[in-house]
């Protein structure tokens, strides 16, 4: 009976590239092992189909993963629209937010971290989580959730700020508003898609932080920024990411 030209021969190299080290090391224990010249063919054949399933096995979810956030939409004109312009509006933001960096570092001479960090501990200040905005975890509803969830704290949180920095009151209350607008405009366009907001289990944030001297307020007004800057980052790549897909 002819062979089906469909189906592979139980033996058939499933490609060069694979097999070529694999017979290789066969022929080299044919040569330096006692024996080795005597190995059964359909042994080596099983073993290569195998480790030529297992790469495929494993190759085949780290290529879904560059397409898996919202494949149906990369195309989409209006979600592309959604995506550039707010892009551009997070880019505003971290400007903002950068420019009341230099002037608690100006003020206050408070402008690196590691030479905070003993006193962060004692301030019980957390940043935003953001874990659905990584690139192995990435889930876009959990990313647009937690990016919402994200702005309405550091809303909150920038209360400190204004308090802290009265003279530059103007820039914190813009500061804040474009935050609040941000999350009302991520918010509308997980409806206008059709995306479920995600809940994740509620952070006892508790009210806001009670310091117990001005240098700890100034340094709870510079750690709430430089989270909340690390935090509009982490936006920012999550949005460009589906800009580009």
């Amino acid at each position: 009976m002819k062979q089906s030209t469909l189906l592979p021969h139980p033996c058939e190299s499933p490609g060069p590239a694979i097999n070529a080290p694999i017979d290789e090391a066969a022929q080299s224990r044919g040569r330096n092992e006692p024996g080795g010249g005597d190995e059964k063919p359909g042994t080596m054949c099983c073993l290569t189909r195998t480790l030529a399933l297992l790469g495929a096995l494993l190759w085949v979810p780290w290529r879904a993963l560059d397409g898996a956030p919202l494949p149906e939409l990369s195309g989409d004109q209006d979600f592309q629209l959604f995506l550039h312009k707010n892009l551009e509006f997070t880019r505003k933001i971290k400007g903002d937010v950068a420019a009341l960096q230099r002037v608690v570092c100006d003020t206050f001479q408070l402008c690196e971290e590691e030479e905070l960090l003993l006193v962060r501990q004692d301030l019980g200040i957390a940043q935003a989580p953001l874990e659905q905005c990584h690139g192995r975890t990435f889930q876009a509803e959990g990313c647009f959730s937690q990016i919402c969830a994200g702005l309405r704290a550091y809303h909150s949180s920038l209360a400190t700020v204004l308090e802290l920095l009265p003279g530059h009151a103007g820039l914190v209350e813009t500061l804040q508003l474009d935050a609040a607008n941000l999350s009302s405009n991520i918010q509308q366009q997980m409806e206008d898609l059709g995306l479920a907001t995600v809940t994740f289990p509620a952070e006892d944030r508790g009210p806001p932080p009670a310091f117990s001297s001005h240098f700890h307020h100034q340094v709870g007004g510079f750690f709430i920024l430089a989270n909340f800057q690390r935090f509009l980052e982490t936006a920012y790549r999550a949005l460009r990411h589906l800009a580009r897909l």
